[in-house]
């Protein structure tokens, strides 16, 4: 069942280009990113990771490349996962060729701290060669020198007029299959200059609160600074940045865009917290539904309500519903309407059955 949202956000306008396989910008769908925290070199836990990445709804995934062993394992790397990706490069030129040549859909680089003009022409050269997009990444923590100086502290001016020099550097160079991040751990500092530059550029613009923090803490900060940006239409594609499992990463940023009406992927899960009305244990149902359905990628809306207070609405909006009744009676829901009383010991079951059986149904139209 899909409920017409209250609110259709407007998205910016801006330039399409490709990472691998995966267009961002322009009206494609906002794709979530992720990045490894394994040794690059070792090749079998990489994949292993980035697999695990892609089966929970990541679409891009970013590799750190710090030396040419690292580079030369994207080679085994790629041939094993079905995702594009982003080479992580700072300031060594040659990583980044190699990168490019190696099989890397986009190199994630500060064209700045490349070094001269030169190298610049090298690097932007193998990105041509290869098809490889450049992610221009600016961030709070390492600006320029200079603009330092300038501005005196990390400000979003700063950060803007760091963006701007670096994408003219490619413009330079003729090559516009590019996208941008100005990134800080500082939510205001972020929003603010994702505001100025989404302004003056086309570019896609690539969203992420930095170093955000551990799972409660960081999920929380990119959900206020993301969700802000995204709500005003800015933004083609997120990375939740956190002290965790990457894996924990992508589900928060696929929640984000699932509550924005942004995305449509997976189960929906509309519940309440419970209270001494409930006919069942709510939130042990949840937790539960949460493990059984993580393989559904259909856009599926289910409630689970513990009484009748607010149930019968609930369900009535979604594709399958709960709602607790009394001495383990529960009425389910199907396509918002009543369908059959279910025992509480039953429930679970009942639940899983009926949105598995949607989603075939979905998937096979």
């Amino acid at each position: 069942m899909n409920i017409r949202p209250f609110r259709n956000i407007e998205r910016r306008k801006t330039k399409e280009i490709c990472v691998g396989k995966v267009k961002v910008g322009g009206d494609n769908p906002i794709s979530v990113q992720s990045m490894t925290n394994t040794l690059t070199t070792d090749i079998k836990a990489t994949i292993s990771q980035i697999n695990e990445l892609y089966n929970e709804g990541a679409d891009i995934v970013r590799v750190s490349c710090p030396d040419e062993p690292s580079t030369k394992a994207l080679k085994d790397i790629i041939k094993h996962v079905d995702v594009p990706i982003v080479a992580d490069i700072h300031f060594h030129y040659k990583r980044a060729i190699e990168a490019a040549e190696n099989g890397a859909s986009c190199l994630r680089i500060n064209p700045g701290n490349i070094g001269s003009v030169n190298k610049i022409k090298e690097v932007v050269k193998a990105a041509s060669a290869n098809n490889c997009s450049i992610r221009v990444g600016v961030n709070a923590g390492s600006l320029e020198k200079d603009i330092l100086e300038k501005f005196k502290e990390p400000c979003p001016e700063a950060l803007v007029e760091s963006a701007l020099r670096n994408i003219k550097i490619l413009e330079d160079e003729n090559f516009d299959n590019l996208k941008i991040s100005v990134k800080s751990s500082d939510i205001f500092l972020s929003i603010e200059a994702y505001r100025q530059l989404s302004e003056k550029i086309e570019y896609p613009l690539h969203l992420g609160i930095t170093e955000a923090g551990g799972f409660v803490s960081g999920s929380i900060k990119s959900s206020i600074g993301l969700g802000t940006l995204l709500l005003e239409g800015i933004g083609d594609t997120i990375r939740i940045s956190l002290s965790d499992d990457p894996v924990k990463e992508v589900t928060i940023g696929n929640e984000i865009l699932k509550s924005l009406n942004l995305r449509e992927r997976g189960v929906r899960i509309i519940s309440c917290p419970s209270c001494a009305r409930q006919g069942f244990q709510v939130i042990e149902t949840v937790k539960i539904l949460e493990k059984r359905l993580a393989h559904i990628t259909q856009p599926i809306t289910l409630s689970i309500i513990g009484c009748v207070v607010n149930g019968p609405g609930e369900a009535a909006m979604t594709d399958v519903g709960i709602t607790g009744g009394r001495k383990g009676s529960n009425m389910l829901y199907l396509s918002g309407i009543q369908s059959e009383k279910i025992l509480t010991n039953d429930m679970i079951e009942r639940v899983v059955y009926e949105v598995e059986k949607k989603a075939s149904e979905l998937k096979d139209s």
